[in-house]
This record gives C-alpha cells, sequence and structure tokens, in this order.
C-alpha cells in the first residue's frame, strides 16, 4: 500500500509520505506479536445440510486432532487449528512454496439452531467431518393453491 501512496502523491508530499511509512514501520517492529496474531489462513470448507443434520468437510491434511479446536457460540461453528511444518527449509531454497504452514481458521454461521452436546467430530485421510444434529427438523409443508 505504501507503494501506491508514494505514486499518488507529487514529490513534494513524498517526504511526508516516507516519514509516516517510517514512523508505521517502527510501529510494527515495536507490535510484532500483534502480525503474528493476524496472519491466519482462511479454511476451505463444503457446508450442506440433511434434512437432520448441518455438515461440515473440509480438507486439512497435514493436521493432528489434537491441533483442532472447534466451537460453537449461538449460530455460528468456528474451526481453528494449526498445520506445523516438520522441517525448517531456507527460503531462497524454494522454487515453488504454495502450501500454508501455520494457524488457520473459519467461522461459518448455521442456518438453523443445532444440538450442541450431539455435534461429532472426525478427521480421516485428511478430511475432517463436523456433523451437527439440527435441534429442530424442518418439516416439509405443501400448501394447495385454490383458483378463485
Amino acid at each position: 500500500m505504501g507503494g501506491l501512496i508514494k505514486n499518488i502523491f507529487s514529490k513534494k508530499n513524498k517526504q511526508k509520505v516516507d516519514i509516516q511509512e517510517e514512523k508505521n514501520n517502527n510501529l510494527l517492529q515495536d507490535n510484532d506479536w500483534i502480525e503474528d496474531d493476524f496472519e491466519e489462513g482462511q479454511l476451505s470448507v463444503d457446508v450442506y445440510e440433511t434434512p437432520k443434520e448441518i455438515i461440515v468437510k473440509s480438507t486439512i491434511a497435514g493436521v493432528k486432532p489434537e491441533d483442532i479446536d472447534i466451537s460453537i457460540n449461538d449460530d455460528m461453528i468456528t474451526i481453528r487449528g494449526h498445520r506445523h511444518i516438520e522441517e525448517k527449509i531456507n527460503e531462497d531454497d524454494y522454487l515453488y512454496q504454495e502450501c500454508y504452514w501455520g494457524t488457520f481458521s473459519r467461522s461459518i454461521i448455521l442456518p438453523t439452531e443445532v444440538k450442541s452436546d450431539k455435534i461429532d467430530a472426525s478427521l480421516e485421510n485428511g478430511v475432517l467431518t463436523v456433523i451437527l444434529p439440527k435441534a429442530k427438523p424442518k418439516k416439509e409443508i405443501n400448501i394447495k393453491v385454490k383458483e378463485r
């Protein structure tokens, strides 16, 4: 973003921008712990429903069950986890680096109430499946249309 600002402002104002960027960089260096908390990957999910359940599936290969945290808060489910890299590789040695390593999370608003005490979560072959039983199954009602 800083580079974009520099290109928009005139040379006279550029000096002010550089000074402000330096202040921002110093602020970020003093608060490096903040940056760590905000660098989080977003988990990809499939969510579908049956008449009795809501099912959440996600591919999270390389994550151990003890590194996954699932929580329910009102009408939202949050899945958090951490994918650990097993070996230290020098940045210069990478030819491609597309895999995400580190913390990830995803919050999903649920379309209906669920029985939180009956939720089941399992991890098989790198696929997380969370089954959320619906608290009040929707009943399908057919309405006949009358001609007048």
